[in-house]
């Protein structure tokens, strides 16, 4: 059966790493039978400059026949930030119900991180609520321009949307070290996150078998430099989820390592895969971005396909190519090229 990839580069590196990870899923594809079919969209600043929108109207629609999304990066110099996040990304995860936000992170062997972590002491996932919370569209500003100028913000907190994100992670902790942490301000936050809490400790009853805690987010993101080998799965609201998950790719070397799915665990919708890191027109075009964060991406989309076990090749590929100080690139310390890395991907395929 041939399953359908929705591919959109985006900007930047973005073209790059994307590219990149292809070629790695064409090499491990190849040897496990699987049929993967791709359909490009230019869908980027560089449209929104040249047609002023990110995508075109009946861009949802067309991307809601696909198995999935394999998304680069977006932003450039010249496109504010919110409009191209606001004119891509966030309508795709909304339309396709993609609540569940999966970011891993581990300390490689090889991998010169930023603390005295031994590889395989740190393997985490934050779970991030990925369509309402902090990130909502209610608010607005009143009287621009003027000195009383005023903006509000809506955070938009729902029952059964705190349920499933809590019993999406809550499921994920009892296969993995069962064991959870829930991020929340209930002591500043008077409204939302204490309904945040509530609702997880109603949840957490379904789940007697996975241990569980509740960390104040200030404290919280302290712990996660301190003492990150201790945390197994993370759950935080959007906005928390956010912080917490570009904090752990620190701790474990590199944002260039770090992946993410933007997930629809019904599976009615396509899911998207995207590096966490963004566009980096500092270094675009010129050969040197680490695809690694996108490569890994590729590999949850491969999970998430139903591919479990080339998924695990990838992942293996990936351990043997940081371990080697010749293909890391330079935000690992090392000097090797994006072409560099993914040659030696292959090779260990």
């Amino acid at each position: 059966m041939v399953q359908r990839i929705a591919v959109i580069p985006g900007d930047g590196i973005g073209i790059e790493v994307t590219a990149a990870a292809r070629t790695v899923l064409d090499a491990v594809t190849a040897g496990h039978g699987i049929e993967l079919a791709y359909d490009e969209f230019d869908w980027s600043c560089r449209r929104y400059a040249r047609d002023g929108a990110m995508m075109p109207a009946d861009g949802i629609e067309q991307l809601r026949a696909y198995d999935a999304i394999l998304l680069g990066a977006v932003g450039w110099p010249g496109v504010p930030d919110h409009v191209s996040l606001w004119g891509l990304l966030i309508p795709i995860r909304r339309a396709f119900r993609q609540y569940v936000n999966l970011r891993p992170a581990r300390v490689f062997a090889g991998v010169p991180g930023p603390l005295r972590a031994e590889p395989g002491s740190v393997d985490l996932v934050v779970i991030r609520e990925n369509v309402e919370g902090e990130y909502s569209e209610i608010g607005g500003r009143l009287n621009r321009g003027f000195p009383d100028e005023v903006a509000v913000q809506e955070s938009i907190f729902t029952r059964a949307g705190v349920s499933r994100i809590a019993d999406y992670a809550f499921e994920l902790a009892r296969g993995r070290r069962a064991y959870l942490t829930s991020a929340t301000k209930s002591n500043g936050i008077v409204h939302t996150l204490p309904f945040w809490d509530e609702v997880v400790a109603s949840r957490a009853e379904r789940f007697p078998d996975v241990r569980w805690d509740s960390e104040h987010i200030d404290a919280l993101a302290a712990k996660l430099v301190l003492e990150p080998g201790r945390f197994d799965v993370i759950v935080a609201s959007n906005l928390f989820g956010d912080i917490l998950s570009d904090l752990a790719a620190a701790v474990a070397g590199s944002i260039g390592i770090a992946p993410s799915a933007n997930l629809d665990p019904t599976r009615t919708y396509p899911s998207m895969f995207e590096p966490v890191h963004g566009s980096a027109p500092d270094i675009a075009g010129r050969g040197v971005a680490n695809p690694v964060g996108a490569v890994w991406s590729a590999a949850l989309l491969l999970e998430h396909l139903g591919h479990p076990a080339a998924a695990a090749r990838i992942v293996t590929a990936i351990e043997a190519t940081l371990a080697n100080p010749a293909s890391r690139t330079r935000d690992l310390h090392g000097t090797a090229d994006t072409a560099t890395v993914v040659d030696a991907l292959v090779a260990a395929l």
